[in-house]
């Protein structure tokens, strides 16, 4: 491919993805990092929870796999398939995901991260992280309530999976 023609692919594919999506003009990235103590190896915490459609035990949501194996690249649709998460980060005991852009909606460029962390041989810790871009709420109160919201409902989920991870 030369020059001019790599350029105008590129103006293509942005003049594409900005067509698609609402985007503010100065994005603001937030994380939000959470944690708790589980009172088993990560290795059997993970077996427990670490599946990809856990979530629907954990937090609630329907969850279906729509394509994939598993692995990177499966998608997964939640809540009926108004949500779809892309696996696109993976190890023995975590894994990374994201939201792909949804044509005429602010695209916010949410992630999350889970990871079964071992603490001792007997011990571990669940993480779980959250980043996106808050730039499309009205203002400092929005953005903090936001934020808010989605550290209680993923807290609530972090004390689920401990529960189903301490079980007998």
């Amino acid at each position: 491919m030369n020059m001019k023609a790599g350029v105008l692919a590129l103006v293509g594919l942005v003049s594409g993805f900005a067509a698609g999506a609402t985007l503010a003009a100065e994005p603001e990235y937030a994380t939000v990092k959470m944690e708790i103590d589980v009172a088993r190896p990560a290795k059997d915490v993970w077996a427990k929870v670490g599946g990809y459609c856990d979530i629907s035990v954990w937090m609630g949501f329907e969850c279906k796999i729509t394509s994939g194996d598993g692995g990177i690249g499966t998608v997964r649709a939640l809540a009926g398939g108004r949500v779809l998460e892309i696996l696109v980060a993976q190890t023995e005991l975590s894994y990374g995901y994201t939201q792909p852009v949804k044509e005429g909606s602010f695209y916010n460029l949410y992630h999350g991260f889970m990871e079964a962390r071992p603490v001792t041989d007997k011990t571990s810790k669940i993480l779980y992280t959250l980043v996106l871009d808050v730039s499309d709420k009205a203002d400092k109160a929005a953005k903090d309530a936001d934020l808010a919201g989605r550290r209680t409902r993923f807290e609530a989920a972090l004390k689920k999976m401990k529960e189903i991870s301490e079980a007998k």
